[in-house]
């Protein structure tokens, strides 16, 4: 299950491509691959650069017409398939920041 207040980020071991508004996502261990319309392009875009994965869910309500609701199920699900797949990975939120002194 993806938690909003954990961060997303691309491992090492994927190659990202975006042609125009669609990307490509190719996981160089098992050599599969994953396509992205548009929609999900932008939801992988805002989730690897949010501080977390809620961040990037409330900007996805900022940018799209869309009830809360239906765009949290397509954002976890879409989540899910690329974590299943090893092209996400679904960290703590702090990890690799520097604690407060």
């Amino acid at each position: 299950m993806v938690s909003f207040v954990d961060r997303a980020a691309t491992p090492a071991h994927v190659l990202v491509r975006i042609l125009e508004q669609e990307s490509v996502l190719l996981n160089l261990e098992t050599e599969q691959y994953f396509g992205l319309d548009e929609t999900g392009t932008r939801m992988w875009q805002l989730v690897t650069t949010s501080p977390s994965i809620d961040a990037a869910y409330q900007e996805l309500l900022a940018e799209f017409d869309v009830e809360p609701e239906l765009l949290r199920e397509n954002f976890v699900e879409l989540l899910s398939r690329l974590v299943d797949s090893g092209l996400l990975e679904v960290l703590p939120a702090d990890v690799g920041t520097v604690p407060a002194i």
